[in-house]
């Protein structure tokens, strides 16, 4: 590992442990559902939602305020501290919604028009770079992030998960946040 790259990992530990942690666990863990697990997480998308939270195409008052003073630099720096952490494992709370999940994350649903999510998310919920690491996030969280498409209140992302999200279901939203949960 490069000084330079040391460096970077030495100052994202730092703000991690100052600010971050409180939410996100000290290793990116969360214990809540309404925080997401940062464990994993792909460190180009921690870096893009740091700086859409910074320049407010991503709302929050709480994390506008954390991420107010970071360089694009420390957001990436962080992005890559997060993403070599071991993600946390769960068993599926409702075995049968997350096979419902399963089916629609891998084929979709013809009768509604919801696309698959392998299709973007690959398999398992693994993402590509940009995109989020879905697997292993708690449900309730990807719900949430579900509907705020569903409702176009969640903006500073891909447009396409607003035309996917709108066509789902209460139901399909909450069947592929459980299955996700699980991966």
């Amino acid at each position: 590992m490069s000084a330079f790259a040391q460096a970077d990992e030495a100052r994202a530990k730092k703000i991690a442990g100052g600010s971050c942690f409180l939410c996100h666990g000290a290793q990116g863990e969360s214990t809540s559902e309404v925080f997401p697990r940062l464990a994993g997480q792909n460190a180009a998308y921690v870096a893009k939602q740091l700086d859409a939270f910074k320049t407010g195409q991503r709302k929050s008052s709480a994390m506008a305020d954390m991420v107010a003073k970071l360089t694009p630099d420390e957001m990436l720096a962080l992005g890559k501290y997060y993403e070599k952490m071991s993600i946390p494992r769960e068993e599926a709370k409702d075995p049968q919604l997350a096979a419902m999940g399963r089916y629609i994350y891998n084929n979709g649903n013809k009768f509604s028009g919801v696309p698959a999510c392998v299709a973007c998310h690959g398999a398992g919920g693994e993402g590509a770079a940009s995109l989020p690491r879905l697997a292993g996030q708690f449900s309730g969280y990807t719900h949430t992030q579900l509907k705020s498409f569903n409702k176009r209140e969640r903006t500073n992302d891909n447009a396409v998960m607003h035309v996917v999200a709108e066509k789902m279901t209460e139901l399909e939203m909450a069947a592929v946040a459980e299955f996700l949960s699980a991966q």
